[in-house]
């Protein structure tokens, strides 16, 4: 679940980023966030993660306030979020296996754990084959796939994918997102920002806009694309 509540951000450039943006995410959701380029999406963003804080309101993430999370909190925050990102971040010295099996390792797992839970995890997104593989050896489709894996791995309540769909082929977008919308499907909630305006419109799931730092227009799923 997340909140905004009469949340205003001013960098202290005096930049705003952005204005009264009231918003509530429900869990199990699956939500586009969508405008131009310095509307205000990564900031959002920054906002959800706590890698920002407002300037004036209240950011609720998952039960967490986060004008009241401590630094030293911030960690079970993260463990409740997947985070997707358009560059995949892959370790490219890393096998597919050691890359999603390292974001269990930073929260404590066992290597028990971890040896059941990769695998699973990789089979969800069609990657059970490539364990074995580094990152250059697969196409880019399959690195935003190994991205995924490693966002699920730790059993998140919710996924953040930022442009997921921005470094793959039409065809690859498309499996990128029905692989969300599976995951969403079982109860996760899922947020994607996104230029593509084509999977606005093809999926029709709940639509937040936001331009020049304000939310613009928030059509439920199944209306008319924002």
């Amino acid at each position: 679940m997340i909140e905004f509540n009469g949340v205003h951000k001013v960098y202290d450039n005096g930049k705003e980023a952005l204005r009264d943006v009231n918003i509530r995410i429900e869990k199990g959701e699956f939500v586009f966030i969508v405008g131009e380029s310095g509307a205000g999406k990564s900031t959002f963003l920054k906002l959800i993660m706590h890698e920002e804080s407002p300037t004036v309101g209240e950011v609720v993430v998952n039960g967490f306030k986060l004008s009241k999370l401590r630094r030293r909190h911030e960690p079970k925050l993260r463990r409740t979020m997947g985070i997707v990102f358009q560059d995949f971040r892959l370790i490219q010295t890393m096998t597919v296996f050691d890359n999603v099996a390292f974001a269990m390792r930073v929260v404590g797992a066992s290597n028990r754990e971890i040896h059941k839970r990769v695998p699973y995890v990789l089979s969800l997104v069609g990657l059970q084959d490539k364990m074995k593989n580094y990152p250059k050896e697969l196409s880019g489709g399959e690195q935003q796939r190994v991205s995924l894996a490693r966002a699920l791995v730790n059993n998140p309540s919710m996924i953040v994918a930022d442009e997921p769909t921005g470094n793959v082929d039409p065809a690859m977008s498309h499996e990128i997102m029905q692989l969300l919308i599976e995951i969403n499907r079982l109860g996760t909630t899922v947020l994607v920002v996104t230029h593509a305006q084509e999977l606005v419109e093809k999926f029709k799931k709940r639509t937040i806009r936001i331009s020049d730092g304000t939310v613009i227009a928030d059509v439920p799923e199944g209306g008319e694309p924002a």
